[in-house]
């Protein structure tokens, strides 16, 4: 059982954590549009300045709530930063080269999804906690100087008008909405009337964007979904990360509280998914190169699923000592 002070201390984590998520995944949408209509070099290096500012801010917050405030502007930074990255390695490398840039790109997203924890954990044992957010600095300046000196700017030609605000504030408005009831909904509960407004406001918000489409550039434009390729895609991903996200959840949880293990040793153990998905990445992407995408797409969703039946069987979940 935890004490009040330890639930206060969860709460205040789980707030920390929501403001920065968001804001990043109420933005994204409207960074990619940014990125297209104004360069996607130019919107990238802002959001890398933006996160480099919130993440100073966080080092030297005086408070809590100061805290939370310097996390969600870092959500603002991230928003611009995510879509830019892959857009500019599209733009960057020809078709026969681009798997193989975008494999590497995922190589290291998944070292410092690893490494970050590792060495927050680290810091923030030490009771240097705020060196988490200092560390960013440095990175932050040596991705500017990459990106101007050595990073050619790209945009989308064939936009010839403005920005669809109306269509970027509906996106950020809807995903918001949800984005807020989802996560909150287990501490309010769906009879809330703070939850069922953002949650029926951001589906009105979404549902909105169908009219709006018929603008002349709209933001985003749903003949894409007319492609049983990019829905199909786009399905699998929902599914194949959710799965991924809700089986690192609870993987941790069966192996701190059911099998004893420590925080520690629960992150060591993960450690052979993440070390695997980074090494094979790379040569995933070469893969695709060769041999194109519709092969890697179906075999990769048939071994994690094959994986998931596995970890299901009773004697492997069933608590400590059961192997």
């Amino acid at each position: 059982a935890c004490s009040p002070n330890a639930w206060r201390l969860i709460g205040s984590l789980k707030t920390l954590s929501n403001a920065y998520t968001l804001l990043l995944a109420s933005g994204i949408l409207v960074g990619d549009s940014l990125g297209d209509h104004y360069g996607r070099k130019r919107i990238y290096m802002l959001g890398i300045l933006l996160f480099a500012g919130a993440s100073l801010l966080c080092g030297l917050a005086p408070s809590g709530n100061s805290l939370i405030a310097a996390r969600a502007a870092q959500g603002v930074g991230g928003a611009l930063m995510v879509p830019g990255s892959l857009a500019l390695i599209s733009a960057s490398f020809a078709p026969d080269r681009r798997g193989g840039a975008i494999g590497l790109w995922s190589t290291f997203a998944t070292l410092t999804t690893v490494a970050g924890p590792i060495l927050g954990g680290f810091l923030a044992a030490q009771g240097l906690w705020r060196g988490v957010f200092f560390i960013n600095l440095p990175l932050a300046a040596a991705s500017l100087a990459t990106l101007y000196w050595g990073v050619p700017a790209s945009r989308d030609d064939s936009l010839t008008g403005r920005l669809d605000f109306a269509g970027a504030a509906l996106a950020a408005v809807g995903l918001a909405g949800l984005s807020f009831s989802l996560t909150e909904a287990t501490n309010l509960g769906w009879s809330n009337p703070l939850i069922l407004a953002t949650f029926l406001g951001g589906l009105a918000a979404l549902a909105m964007l169908v009219v709006e489409e018929r603008t002349r550039e709209p933001m985003l434009p749903f003949q894409l979904f007319k492609s049983r390729t990019f829905t199909g895609t786009n399905l699998m991903t929902v599914f194949l990360y959710g799965a991924l996200y809700a089986y690192s959840l609870f993987f941790s949880l069966n192996l701190i509280q059911a099998r004893g293990y420590s925080a520690g040793q629960a992150g060591l153990a993960s450690l052979p998914f993440a070390l695997l998905l980074a090494a094979l990445s790379r040569l995933a992407g070469g893969w695709v190169d060769r041999v194109g995408l519709r092969p890697l797409l179906t075999i990769g969703p048939v071994l994690v699923g094959a994986g998931f039946i596995v970890m299901s069987v009773p004697g492997v979940t069933a608590g400590p000592g059961s192997y």
